[in-house]
């Protein structure tokens, strides 16, 4: 009697740690496949989700974008997505001027959302800043899909809904017997 007591004590303690390194492989799994995408994209970021309605109707709150960085020249035209320096958030724009410095070779982009009113983004660059450059740049959109990020800006904006997300896996994980 005593000699199963302790064989479902260690079997308890086995399943635990066989569910604790199933965990483990799936975030690892995940960090994995993310850095690859980053690599063969050459974007930090290859999927982004729009959390504002600046480029309404073209890319609407929620939708996934996904992007690709590469080393052509920036065109007007496009929809790129940049980070201002010192602030979290990137930002998902149309670029609505490019100036090319011939001395240094660098490009700079001065961009605007498709449903700001008429002015530019110069007034959410850094203070004195009146183009981001090219090293700026996330990515450039090069596919989306619709509305498939809502959960992400649900999350943000109801962040209770997120703690209940992740104690509802935490329990689920912890009661599965897979």
């Amino acid at each position: 009697m005593e000699f199963m007591a302790q064989a479902n004590k260690k079997f308890g303690v086995r399943s635990l740690l066989v569910q604790g390194l199933t965990f483990l492989s799936v975030l690892t799994s995940a960090f994995m496949i993310w850095k690859g995408l980053s690599l063969f994209t050459n974007s930090e970021s290859p999927v982004v989700v729009v959390l504002s309605g600046s480029m309404e109707p073209v890319y609407y709150r929620g939708d996934i974008l996904f992007l690709h960085n590469g080393y052509s020249p920036i065109e007007i035209g496009e929809v790129v997505v940049y980070k201002v320096k010192e602030k979290a958030i990137p930002i998902v724009h149309r670029v609505l001027k490019v100036h090319n410095d011939n001395t240094s070779g660098k490009q700079f982009l001065l961009t605007k959302g498709d449903h700001n009113d008429e002015t530019d983004d110069r007034g959410i660059y850094n203070p004195g800043q009146k183009w981001i450059s090219r090293d700026d740049i996330i990515g450039r959109v090069k596919g989306f899909v619709p509305y498939a990020g809502m959960g992400t800006i649900w999350m943000n904006d109801y962040p209770q809904l997120k703690m209940i997300l992740l104690g509802t896996l935490c329990v689920l994980s912890l009661f599965s017997n897979e």
